[in-house]
């Protein structure tokens, strides 16, 4: 199944009550001045929509941003949202392809039955000339049973044995943070995080994956990971710095046809504090 949809179908389906749009926006790491995304989804959204916060949903019992909550506490969310995990999810963002596919994922491996990525999000839908409301959405609360697909989430200790053991079958890590940043040549924008990447990764920005705002197309990503050495049959794991453009990796290969793909939650933001607190010896930067 195809995790994308587009604006015509939608529109077509938008009064289903089966149906549960979700405005998934977040702002862009290290821009100044930070946009108010929840604002501007107040401002205007998709008739119905109601706002996904992934900073809010995300686990607050850690430092590291966006992990993934308990099984409990995210049924509780999503119930609270009105959103059953039967029903069919749409998510979607006000500009470009960034962390939507977070929200995606986040639903898909809780449990959510049937979660799908608006192609082109907010822009894509007024370009169509299709209508848009404002002020918030509340819907009735809904029964979420979430249940955590673990294998389709990595952990530190699984990120060090695919390093460890790549020597033998090299693991396909994919790392989505743009290629300075892998390179160690440009800052992370987060205090206190060294910039370089895990030993034996691939890089590709997610950035690559998108154009004009949608995800491209299939052919053309198969073309994106066959470039990088990537076998789509086997293994892979995507990374980035806090979880959220992994996702856009993870849904690219997901319209690729992978079916074996790990998110590392953690990402490098715990992968490079967690080196900092031992040595560098796990840190990898390009010296050329």
């Amino acid at each position: 199944m195809n995790p994308l949809v587009t604006v015509e179908w939608l529109a077509e389906r938008l009064r289903d009550p089966q149906i549960v749009v979700f405005d998934a926006t977040l702002p862009t790491v290290g821009v100044v001045p930070k946009v108010d995304t929840r604002a501007r989804y107040v401002e205007r959204h998709i008739p119905g929509a109601v706002f996904f916060d992934i900073d809010e949903l995300s686990d607050h019992a850690t430092s590291l941003p966006h992990m993934l909550p308990s099984e409990t506490e995210f049924a509780r969310a999503m119930s609270a949202l009105g959103v059953s995990s039967e029903a069919t999810i749409v998510v979607y963002e006000q500009e470009g392809v960034f962390s939507a596919p977070r929200a995606w994922w986040m639903l898909r491996v809780m449990g959510a039955k049937d979660v799908r990525v608006l192609d082109g999000g907010m822009r894509a839908w007024i370009e169509a000339g299709l209508p848009a409301e404002s002020g918030s959405v509340e819907r009735p609360a809904a029964r979420f049973e979430a249940k955590l697909n673990r294998d389709a989430v990595e952990d530190f200790a699984g990120i060090q044995r695919k390093i460890a053991e790549r020597g033998q079958i090299p693991a396909q890590i994919l790392d989505a943070r743009s290629a300075g940043r892998f390179a160690g040549t440009a800052p992370e924008p987060r205090p206190g995080i060294s910039s370089g990447h895990m030993p034996g990764a691939i890089s590709l920005p997610f950035t690559e994956l998108a154009e004009d705002g949608r995800m491209k197309s299939t052919a053309a990503l198969w073309e994106i990971f066959a470039a990088k050495g990537v076998d789509i049959e086997r293994p892979v794991t995507t990374t980035c710095g806090s979880g959220v453009t992994a996702a856009v990796l993870a849904l690219g290969l997901e319209i690729a046809g992978a079916e074996k793909v790990q998110l590392y939650d953690g990402s490098w933001s715990e992968y490079a504090t967690e080196y900092a607190q031992r040595s560098e010896a796990g840190i990898e930067k390009d010296t050329q």
